[in-house]
């Protein structure tokens, strides 16, 4: 199946005030890393899903972990991704095991794993978790879909809750893209220019708080 917007949109030439905002939209702003009542996992089969989850619990910055993934009806899953080959394996189960061997307790986990895509990550989540004892999160993710996720976060989340970004780069045909080369890239180019796309198509269906300013 595929996702309604592409991964990857060709950009129109921009300005370097909209390279700018398409940067602080999509990768979401900079915060400094601190504490939080918990860390929030939003499924991937990319192996920073976990690694980073990891390495947030062992700096820390948080005593439970949430974590969501059923399986994406549109997205390809890593190469490295251990549930390539059993559909019965969800993102959601791939994430806690490896959370589970690097030592993390299982009581101190919380799951869902129905979800398909980003607002029922965010919205199982919240069915199964009474949010109004937590208040602040630090937010798993890939970089350039930080904005986004975030957003949806918000959309849904009391208004009061803090997000702090804990995200990591993605390389994609050997080229990583990041909040500060992916306007060096043709690829990175795209892909960025895809979440924009999506920024606006969800936030445009209630999906997520759309952005102030549309390109």
């Amino acid at each position: 199946m595929k996702p309604i917007i592409q991964k990857e949109i060709d950009m129109p030439q921009l300005s370097p005030e909209h390279i700018d905002y398409i940067t602080e939209l999509t990768f979401g702003k900079v915060e400094k890393i601190k504490s939080c009542d918990a860390i929030f996992v939003f499924a991937g089969t990319h192996p920073g899903h976990w690694e980073k989850a990891i390495e947030a619990y062992n700096l820390n910055l948080a005593p439970k972990v949430i974590v969501t993934g059923g399986r994406s009806l549109t997205g390809e899953s890593h190469p490295d991704w251990s549930g390539r080959s059993a559909s019965a394996e969800t993102e959601a189960s791939i994430i806690i095991s490896y959370l589970v061997k690097a030592g993390i307790p299982e009581e101190n986990i919380t799951f869902e794993d129905q979800s398909s895509n980003s607002l029922e990550n965010v919205l199982y989540a919240k069915d199964l978790i009474d949010f109004k004892k937590i208040t602040s999160l630090l937010v798993i993710c890939k970089s350039h879909a930080a904005g986004r996720q975030i957003r949806t976060l918000q959309k849904h989340f009391p208004e009061t809750m803090e997000y702090i970004p804990f995200s990591f780069d993605t390389i994609y045909k050997n080229t990583t893209v990041s909040r500060h080369n992916w306007m060096n890239s043709d690829l990175g180019k795209k892909r960025v220019w895809g979440e924009y796309q999506r920024i606006v198509h969800y936030g445009q269906l209630g999906h997520l708080i759309p952005p102030t300013e549309k390109l």
